[in-house]
């Protein structure tokens, strides 16, 4: 529920919105737009400054997606694989992310968490 939060909130403007991205190559795909907009969901320092195997398999667990994205991606030989390597992609960010800050969140760092409510301060 909180990724569909993230992800609502940043296409519809609150974070940096891709959604009329292009690239030199013509129209970015709508999967390759979710999964930009998950990259930069992607924790860019450890959860409450602690350095431990979570972060290290964390990190361990984005290089793999982009290796493997990178991979999929030679390999590709129509737009469907293109679609099918960035969803795999965007789905792997989303997990390495969700299952990091639950195994934090465990040993009692917490990981923050923004919730805007309509209506607040007026």
């Amino acid at each position: 529920m909180i990724r569909s939060t993230f992800l609502g909130a940043a296409l519809l403007g609150l974070a940096p919105a891709v959604a009329l991205a292009q690239s030199p190559e013509g129209p970015v795909s709508y999967e390759e737009q979710l999964a930009q907009v998950e990259d930069q969901l992607v924790y860019q320092a450890p959860i409450a400054g602690v350095q431990n195997d979570y972060w290290f398999n964390y990190q361990t667990d984005l290089a793999e997606a982009r290796k493997e994205l990178t991979k999929d991606l030679r390999r590709s030989s129509d737009a469907e694989d293109n679609r099918d390597a960035w969803e795999e992609y965007r789905a792997e960010l989303a997990d390495a992310r969700g299952d990091y800050a639950k195994e934090m969140a465990e040993k009692g760092y917490p990981t923050g968490e923004v919730r805007v409510l309509e209506g607040a301060g007026r």
